[in-house]
Formats: structure tokens, sequence, C-alpha cells
């Protein structure tokens, strides 16, 4: 049976593949997850730092903001001292746009529409050319383009063709590696706006939800939003925003493509919510087993359930398991029991048996 990961990897391709850095987006390629740093830019080891951290749990392009000539001046040690793409992100300025990309980012981002006149965006435009590095533009509801927010309002079709006019001043000064993102900070027009994108453009889209709010809330939105566009073959790098370490952005990130089947190199762990039939702490295992296991890259499937009555049978699909009655547990393998151990013994026995599989 093909899977959803080999199903969406084997639709046709529908945008253009573009390098950043050492790596490649678009074109079919893995869908690389984002974070920006929260620290000024001028502060190189506390930048490098925390770099560090995000490529460390698994951060594949890093973004920095550019304020002013020393923010821009720092990317080059920067750049020297990280393993990972690094872009720029400049607003307003055309002078430090072109002072970003002199000293090394391997990709831009700029709004077109606040960087000045058209000449600045050329004089942006010439040195993105001459440096050969990809950049992106696009819009979110704080950034619509007044012509087009007096049209449409505040919908899908206002971001859309506000990114839209920035890609076209790009091209006109033959700028042709871009990357377009529209974000919302709801969920419906998000995916709204993605989804009419799509189908007007084969540049490589940036997704994610901007504003999206503190830990729970954000990442529930950016689940429900990302997760659509993902399963419909939608995004080729993404950003899940959090206000809080930029570190759980990839923790977030990872598990969206690992939900939605577009990465199965980890250990998952399926566990029932538990009912009046579950007469041991099967929840508390539950999470020891995940907080464990997080750290491991191997396509295995583990089971933490309440009952002996349904559990083997329900988690037949997993590698091992374990389920459990009033006095005794048993662990069993593709739905099969082969151990009985007491309660007592057994988060001890169960870890034995992970180690035994995770260290195959």
């Amino acid at each position: 049976m093909t899977t959803l990961s080999e199903f969406l990897w084997n639709m046709p391709v529908s945008t253009k593949k573009i390098k950043v850095g050492e790596i490649f987006i678009g074109g079919g390629e893995k869908i690389k997850i984002q974070s920006m740093c929260t620290v000024k830019t001028s502060d190189t080891e506390a930048v490098i730092n925390q770099i560090a951290e995000l490529e460390k749990a698994g951060c594949d392009i890093v973004r920095v903001s550019v304020l002013d000539e020393n923010d821009a001046r720092a990317l080059s040690e920067i750049k020297s001292k990280i393993g990972i793409p690094l872009v720029a992100d400049i607003h307003f300025s055309y002078k430090l746009a072109i002072s970003a990309i002199e000293n090394g980012c391997d990709k831009v981002r700029i709004n077109p529409g606040n960087i000045g006149s058209e000449s600045a965006v050329k004089a942006v435009a010439d040195c993105i050319k001459a440096h050969k590095i990809p950049v992106r533009v696009g819009s979110n509801t704080g950034s619509i383009e007044k012509e087009f927010l007096q049209k449409y309002g505040k919908n899908e079709n206002s971001l859309v063709e506000s990114a839209l006019k920035s890609v076209a001043l790009l091209e006109k000064f033959g700028v042709g590696d871009i990357v377009i993102s529209v974000k919302a900070s709801e969920v419906p027009l998000t995916v709204k706006s993605y989804a009419l994108l799509s189908q007007k453009t084969d540049y490589p889209l940036h997704i994610g939800v901007t504003e999206a709010g503190t830990e729970e809330m954000a990442v529930v939105k950016s689940s429900a939003a990302l997760g659509s566009l993902l399963l419909n073959g939608i995004g080729d790098t993404m950003r899940v925003s959090i206000t809080d370490d930029p570190v759980k952005e990839i923790i977030a990130g990872r598990r969206i493509l690992r939900a939605v089947g577009l990465d199965n190199n980890f250990v998952d762990v399926v566990a029932c919510p538990t009912c009046g039939r579950c007469r041991w702490n099967s929840m508390e295992l539950a999470k020891k087993v995940s907080a464990y296991t997080e750290r491991f890259s191997k396509p295995v499937k583990i089971a933490v359930m309440g009952c002996v009555v349904n559990g083997p049978g329900e988690a037949k699909d997993c590698g091992l398991g374990i389920a459990g009655a009033e006095d005794y547990c048993v662990i069993f393998k593709n739905g099969e029991i082969f151990r009985r151990v007491s309660s007592a013994d057994a988060e001890r026995e169960f870890f034995k048996e992970i180690d035994a599989v995770l260290n195959d």
C-alpha cells in the first residue's frame, strides 16, 4: 500500500527548485523547517549560540533581523560559524538589504513595497542577481497593498494579489529565484490564501501562520493550517511562529511533519486516552516513553495502552506495546502478547524492551 508520504512526494512537481546556501527548497524536496533568532543580530555571540541550539533541534534554515549597519556587518561572522543557511530580514532600507547580501547572507527577505522607489528595488535586485541568492517576498494581513485592500477587503484575494505585485516587480528587474509567503493570523484565511496562491504561481511557498501567539495556541493554529496545506501538497518550507523560545518552533514543526506523514524517521508513540477499564497509571508511562524516545531517529511505532481488553488488538500495527490490568501488564509485539509482568515491574521491563528495539 502506498504511504501518505510516498503519495505526496510522487505528486507532480508544481514548484521551482531553489538553492539556499547548500540546500534546496521546492521542486519536490522535503519540507524545510525555519525559525528566527530573537536576539539582536549585532550580538554575534548570542546569535551564534542560539543558532547552535536551533541546529541541534533540527532547524534547516535560520533568519535574523537586520535593523542597522552593525547587524548587516555581523552576518559574515555569524555565517562563518553556523552550519545552516542564513536569511537576512530587512524592511524599509534598500541600503541595508544590499549590505546584508554583500556580507554573505544566503537569502534575503524584503518587502518591495516598503523598501523604497523602483530604483531602490532595482538596486537590490541587481545585488541579488550578482550574488546569485534567492529572495523571499510576500504579504501578511498587516502589509496588504492599499489598492487591493480597497478592492477586495482583507481576504485571500488581497493577500495574494499583494504578494504577486511584489513578485512582478522583482521579475521586472530579472530576479527569478523567489520564495513567496501570504500569512494571516487566522487559520481559515491562511489556508485559503496559500491554496489560491498555489494555483497562480510555481514559485516555492513559505507557509506559516503569522502572529500565532504563545505556545499552546500557536501550535494548535499552526497544526491546523500547515497540516491542511501540507496534506494537499502545498508548502515547500515552513515556520511555526511561537512567542517563546524559537527551539520550540523547530520541535513543533518536526511534529507537524511527522503527523502528516512527511517524516517517518522517528519513534511514533501511540497511547489510548484511557477509560474506566484502565486500572494502572498508563498515562504517566506514556509521557515517560514519549520523552525518552524523542531523541531517536528510527521508524518504530510503540504503544502504551490502558487495558488488556482492547490494547493489543488496537495496537497490532505497533512493533512494541504494553497494556495493563489491575495487578499485571502484558508486553506485546505486533499485537501478539509475548510477556506478562507484574505492575510493579512493568515500567522497568518495558524500557528494557524499548532499548532492545531502538538499539537493534
